[in-house]
């Protein structure tokens, strides 16, 4: 099965599967895209990684779709932003969506919600969407992208993203400050074992400003056979 991958800028990814549409971390004021949140159709689930601003401020454009986070967040979701439905789900779990299976894995980093009250909105996380429900039999026919959302290098991509859930396209932050680095994002592709690797959460202001040359080399300086994709921004890729 195909799916088609379609990044818009920073964090935010449009995921299609067979039909069933994800769309991840919605932040579309960053240089990256020409859109806005009122120019993307609402897709049948939002995937929302942590509570920073830089990924979840247009979440109430998608109100009507199903938001689908760590507890905490869903929580938040339904009772501040609007949203009817959602799925609570937690780290290591795996929830049907439609055509498609989203697994829930940790990411380091922070999280929090600055607004006239503080809002704990449980650990930041990232998403492993696949055509096929995870198993400990390897499935060379399942089609598999995880967004790592914002994090450092993990040993658990090497020890069990990688071996486990067998990612065939991975999308790491890459712009360092906040988050990894060119060099440790390359390792973590690496770790990964993917086919595609694909950088974002970079360029969108100062601090994550970065030449994405860099990121190239270093993941060839790994070893690993990893594609990498620098998309522009709205640019889609379809992954076989």
């Amino acid at each position: 099965m195909t799916m088609e991958l379609t990044w818009h800028g920073h964090s935010t990814w449009h995921v299609d599967v067979d039909g069933t549409t994800f769309l991840i971390d919605p932040f579309f004021d960053n240089p990256m895209t020409g859109l806005s949140a009122a120019d993307v159709e609402t897709p049948d689930y939002l995937l929302l990684t942590h509570g920073h601003a830089d990924h979840i401020s247009d979440a109430g454009a998608f109100t009507d779709a199903t938001v689908v986070g760590v507890p905490e967040m869903t929580a938040y979701m339904e009772s501040e932003v609007g949203f009817s439905d959602s799925i609570g789900m937690n780290i290591g779990g795996t929830v049907e969506c439609g055509d498609a299976f989203v697994t829930m894995h940790r990411a380091d980093h922070t999280n929090g919600l600055n607004t006239d009250y503080e809002y704990s909105l449980g650990l930041p996380v990232g998403f492993v969407i696949s055509d096929k429900k995870p198993t400990q039999e390897s499935d060379a026919d399942a089609t598999t992208f995880y967004h790592a959302g914002d994090t450092g290098l993990m040993s658990e991509m090497r020890d069990v993203i990688g071996p486990f859930l067998e990612p065939d396209a991975a999308a790491v932050p890459a712009g360092d400050h906040y988050t990894m680095g060119p060099g440790q994002a390359a390792i973590a592709v690496d770790w990964l074992d993917v086919d595609h690797a694909f950088p974002m959460h970079y360029d969108s202001f100062p601090p994550i400003e970065i030449d994405t040359d860099d990121f190239v080399r270093e993941v060839k300086a790994t070893g690993s056979d990893a594609e990498v994709h620098v998309l522009d921004g709205d640019e889609s890729f379809t992954l076989e």
